[in-house]
């Protein structure tokens, strides 16, 4: 019962959520003194504190291969399957580090591709430490930032095999994702108010110059072409859903329709009929299917009887 995936939850690529781990790594899970101790009866609200008690991020250590406690309340999380707007809220705990860190793993092996790199890539500016525990057991210190970097363009992180990320400039074109925008882009481009000064300060020459401005027209354009496919997304998207509700009515009146038809005719291959309704034909009496003979219409003087012995009266 305790392992078992949260009612209601929706599959997750075709998947149950947590069949997302690896079987091998799942069953180390279970099997944990964490896992027992600490992760039963959990809920979206009771894993912040354990969240946030968390000490370093990792996957599986030691020479018996022990899961962290990270990686349990990733398969925590996968178990209850939150809504998004508390996964949200999760990522933006700036003070809770390794909340943010356990919702970040959370996004990148559940959510799409393009809501995968619409939330992580702005945790790029991140740059609070984290501590990282090694297979081998020993601590190194890694940041936030180099965590984000390696779950979008890695495919194995913390011992999780990752689903495959579709490539950021195909969803530019196709799904109008935009442009990235980091702070040393900004600063080179002198369009942050911010690094706008420091730019001004330096003298430049005019190649430089062209070249800023080349990369901010092709930045603007990009912008602009991603708006226009996330509109003709959206008409789309409304006509598809109205199609579907046009479906749906037209399927109700025909509903409606059968209900006050003809009455209901039967479709037995019998040509049998009752026998009140043969006497309001006009037909005789009722007529037997037997294959014994019926009485003739001179037989109305008695009883004759058909026996070859004559009785002694007669």
């Amino acid at each position: 019962m305790a392992n078992r995936t949260a009612k209601g939850a929706l599959h997750v690529r075709g998947t149950n959520p947590q069949h997302l781990i690896e079987k091998v790594v799942r069953s180390r899970i279970y099997d944990s003194i964490y896992w027992k101790e600490h992760c039963f009866a959990l809920t979206a609200e009771s894993l912040i504190p354990l969240a946030a008690d968390l000490k370093y991020v990792g996957g599986t250590y030691g020479g018996a291969i022990k899961p962290s406690e990270y990686l349990c309340l990733v398969c925590k999380l996968l178990q209850l399957q939150p809504e998004k707007e508390i996964v949200l809220e999760y990522l933006k705990a700036d003070d809770l580090k390794y909340l943010r860190a356990v919702a970040a793993m959370y996004v990148r092996m559940v959510f799409s591709s393009v809501e995968v790199y619409e939330l992580l890539e702005p945790m790029l500016n991140d740059y609070h430490k984290l501590r990282w525990r090694d297979m081998d057991g020993s601590y190194r210190l890694t940041h936030m930032d180099v965590f984000i970097d390696e779950l979008l363009t890695l495919d194995r992180v913390a011992d999780l095999i990752l689903p495959r990320l579709a490539r950021r400039d195909v969803l530019e074109e196709t799904e109008g994702l935009a442009p990235r925008r980091s702070k040393l882009e900004d600063a080179l481009l002198g369009t942050n108010a911010e690094y706008a000064p420091d730019r001004e300060a330096y003298p430049s020459g005019d190649e430089s110059d062209d070249s800023v401005r080349e990369r901010l027209k092709e930045r603007r354009a990009k912008e602009a072409r991603a708006s226009d496919v996330r509109k003709q997304r959206q008409v789309e998207q409304m006509q598809v859903d109205g199609a579907q509700e046009e479906d749906k009515e037209e399927l109700y009146a025909s509903q409606e329709d059968d209900s006050d038809g003809e009455r209901y005719v039967s479709r037995s291959p019998s040509g049998s009929v009752s026998p009140d309704r043969a006497q309001e034909r006009g037909g005789g009496g009722y007529a037997s299917r037997s294959p014994s003979r019926t009485s003739s219409p001179q037989s109305d003087a008695g009883y004759v009887s058909r026996s070859p012995s004559r009785s002694p009266d007669r």
